[in-house]
């Protein structure tokens, strides 16, 4: 379709004082697959650096500089190719075509100039739809990223304030009772101060990382209570916390996932590590001791936290493991992060 309509304004700029033989004359011949044959050109070609420019920036996608530069190199090889297409089929093989014309030369610059003029008419138009396209993409993306950072967030305050966890926490509590009543006391305070961090933030998808290292604090005096001897828990943050912001719950629910997929108990201890490693990250770290009956994991709780982040920054969630360490490293946000922007992203 688009290649009739290129020929039909071609025709347009045709000497209409020569008679053609409708069609198939030479001349019509020559003009319509030249014009198939350009068209293609660019059009695959615009496509390539598209898809290679896309794919080597998939963070941002296309964007205004990889489009200035997709131009660029269109440009560059069109322009030669145009120009000897044309050269060729008017001045070398003009009485083959039957392509009349008191002057070869401004024949020539008509074809040429008419044919950058479409050219780039078809590039931009064609960036012009995968952007838009892109945009679409984004705003779907983002879409399903928002709902699934909200049905995350309620499925952690969720998994903390249920039965389950109140049982054990209680459990454990009766116990302490009749050992050691400061202990008791002291574990009171600490599930109190659980709950209240939890109730506090059930709104908020995002919380300061000094808040969450004050709750994460509770939390892993909680389960050395509960687990005591078999379970070591190491932080060691030398960033400035309330600075940065993080995920609600995302330690607590790296840490539970750790406690969740490996054995541990007095004689082989389960080691966990929480540390800066740099200024824009947090290393989560255990050794292994898979559990012998353990049901193959989903890793939903994994994905849950990626697509957390994924609506606020581009960096990654990075997950290693090797033979003896299970590994999780997560982004720190700026405190005044917001989330991204789609026509930013666009």
């Amino acid at each position: 379709m688009i290649v009739n309509i290129i020929f039909f304004l071609v025709k347009l700029t045709l000497d209409h004082k020569v008679k053609h033989d409708g069609a198939f004359h030479p001349q019509a011949v020559f003009y319509y697959f030249s014009a198939f044959f350009l068209l293609m050109t660019t059009w695959e070609l615009n496509d390539w650096l598209i898809r290679k420019y896309a794919k080597n920036d998939a963070n941002n996608g296309l964007n205004v500089k990889s489009g200035m530069r997709i131009l660029a190199i269109n440009t560059i090889v069109c322009i030669p190719l145009i120009a000897i297409v044309y050269y060729v089929g008017i001045f070398e093989f003009g009485d083959l075509f039957k392509i009349e014309t008191d002057n070869p030369w401004l024949r020539f610059r008509i074809d040429f100039f008419r044919a950058i003029v479409l050219g780039l008419s078809a590039i931009l138009f064609n960036m012009f739809s995968f952007a838009l396209n892109q945009k679409r993409e984004l705003e779907h993306k983002m879409n399903r990223l928002e709902k699934e950072a909200l049905t995350s967030k309620y499925k952690s305050l969720k998994s903390q304030i249920s039965p389950h966890f109140l049982f054990n926490s209680l459990n454990t509590l009766t116990s302490l009772m009749y050992e050691d009543r400061d202990l008791a006391s002291d574990f009171v305070s600490r599930l109190a101060s659980c709950y209240r961090y939890i109730l506090d933030n059930r709104e908020e998808d995002l919380v300061s990382l000094e808040k969450e290292l004050h709750f994460l604090d509770s939390f892993i005096f909680m389960m050395k209570v509960r687990h005591e001897g078999a379970l070591t828990i190491k932080s060691d943050i030398t960033i400035e916390p309330r600075n940065f912001s993080i995920p609600t719950l995302t330690l607590q629910m790296l840490v539970e996932n750790a406690l969740k997929h490996n054995y541990y108990s007095k004689e082989k201890p389960l080691l966990i590590t929480i540390s800066s490693n740099s200024e824009n990250s947090i290393q989560i770290q255990n050794n292994i001791q898979v559990r012998t009956s353990e049901e193959e994991s989903t890793k939903l709780g994994l994905k849950n936290i990626k697509n957390r982040y994924a609506f606020y920054t581009t960096d990654k969630v990075i997950v290693t493991s090797d033979e003896r360490h299970f590994t999780v490293t997560i982004p720190l946000l700026s405190k005044d992060i917001k989330e991204i922007s789609i026509i930013k992203a666009s």
